[in-house]
């Protein structure tokens, strides 16, 4: 694994007068391949004014070998591997990359408690790699946050999700949206992490739209009225 610290600074945002108090904190955690510029045009297009002060966390996953890409080196949360021959196997994960990033994940959490924004105004979203990191990470945080965003992703360790989960996020609102062409994490995976939340308790708010693994408009506009009602 690498353990490059991620890249932070230079990908902070905040929106708002600039004099005034952070009111909320969106940590954006982006896909395979991409870094914490990937998202930042989707945070321009967010209207949270309503809110206040926002900080968007734009952080970049460590540079590492992606097995499923012939181990070409790249901007990864973990290790990704090819999926089993036979379809009723199970998939092979990358546990130790993702409990690595998880806690990396949790500092930025514990950065903006320790910068004064409350966890319960603290939202983690996350696209495709970023979204197993957002679930992940989000579903375990032992402070009670605002909710999670995931996009184009899936729910990670699904065995272990309940007896792991913190008592603190019991509940916690999700926002769920998935192409219905996304032929990289297709929709059935979405729609069974959807469901496996479900059962979990979680009020999870679900979205399909016409597009393959990507984001859309309608959905940055989906997004941005459940942002306005899980941080009014």
């Amino acid at each position: 694994m690498n353990d490059t610290p991620l890249e932070l600074e230079r990908l902070e945002g905040r929106s708002g007068a600039p004099d005034a108090p952070t009111a909320a904190s969106l940590i954006v955690l982006h896909g395979l391949g991409a870094d914490g510029n990937d998202f930042v045009p989707v945070a321009q297009m967010l209207d949270l004014s309503a809110v206040g002060p926002v900080r968007f966390v734009f952080p970049s996953a460590p540079v590492r070998p992606v097995t499923l890409n012939g181990g070409y080196a790249m901007r990864a949360w973990y290790d990704i591997y090819p999926p089993p021959a036979d379809p009723g196997q199970p998939r092979r994960e990358d546990e130790a990359g993702l409990r690595a990033s998880q806690a990396q994940v949790q500092a930025l959490i514990d950065r903006e408690i320790g910068m004064g924004v409350p966890a319960s105004r603290i939202v983690l979203m996350g696209f495709s790699q970023g979204c197993a990191m957002t679930l992940l990470t989000g579903l375990r945080a032992p402070q009670r946050l605002a909710g999670l965003v995931a996009l184009s992703g899936y729910l990670p360790l699904p065995d272990r999700t309940a007896a792991e989960r913190s008592a603190a996020n019991a509940g916690l609102p999700i926002f769920m949206a998935h192409g219905d062409a996304d032929d990289i994490v297709v929709p059935a995976r979405g729609e069974a992490s959807r469901d496996a939340l479900l059962a979990l308790g979680h009020p999870v708010q679900w979205h399909s739209y016409p597009m393959g693994h990507s984001v859309c408009p309608e959905e940055v506009g989906d997004l941005n009225r459940w942002l306005l009602q899980v941080l009014a």
